[in-house]
C-alpha cells in the first residue's frame, strides 16, 4: 500500500456535512482556476493589476491582435474577473475588485518566493 494512504477506511468523523455542502461552490472556483490556465488570460490580469487600459493598450503589450485580446476579455468579464468602462470609442479595462488583484498578487508573491 502507498505510503500516502491510510491503512483502512475508517472516516475520522460525520461531522463533514458542511464541508460537502460548499462543493458545488468549489466547481465554480474550479471554473476561475480553469480559465486562469490560460496563459494569455494571466498575463491579462498581471497587465490589468498594475495599470487601466483600453483594449489596444493591452494587444500592443502582448503583441497581439484587438480581437484576440477582446476575446480573452470577454471570457475575464464573463467570470467578472475584470470590468470595463467605455470612453468616447475606446473600452478601458481593470480588474473586477481587490480579490482578482490579490490572487494575482498572492501567486506572483509565492512564484518569485518559490525561485529564492
Amino acid at each position: 500500500m502507498s505510503k500516502d494512504c491510510c491503512d483502512s477506511y475508517s472516516p475520522s468523523s460525520d461531522s463533514f456535512n458542511d464541508i460537502k455542502e460548499k462543493l458545488p461552490v468549489i466547481e465554480c472556483l474550479a471554473e476561475i482556476f480553469k480559465i486562469l490556465g490560460d496563459q494569455t488570460r494571466v498575463k491579462i490580469l498581471y497587465i490589468l493589476s498594475q495599470k487601466e487600459l483600453c483594449v489596444c493598450d493591452i494587444a500592443n503589450i502582448l503583441n497581439m491582435s484587438m480581437p484576440a485580446i477582446s476575446n480573452h476579455l470577454r471570457i475575464l468579464r464573463a467570470l467578472r474577473l475584470v470590468s470595463y468602462r467605455k470612453k468616447g470609442r475606446s473600452v478601458y479595462y481593470t480588474l473586477a475588485d481587490k480579490h482578482i488583484e490579490d490572487l494575482i498578487k498572492i501567486a506572483h508573491e509565492h512564484f518569485v518566493t518559490e525561485e529564492n
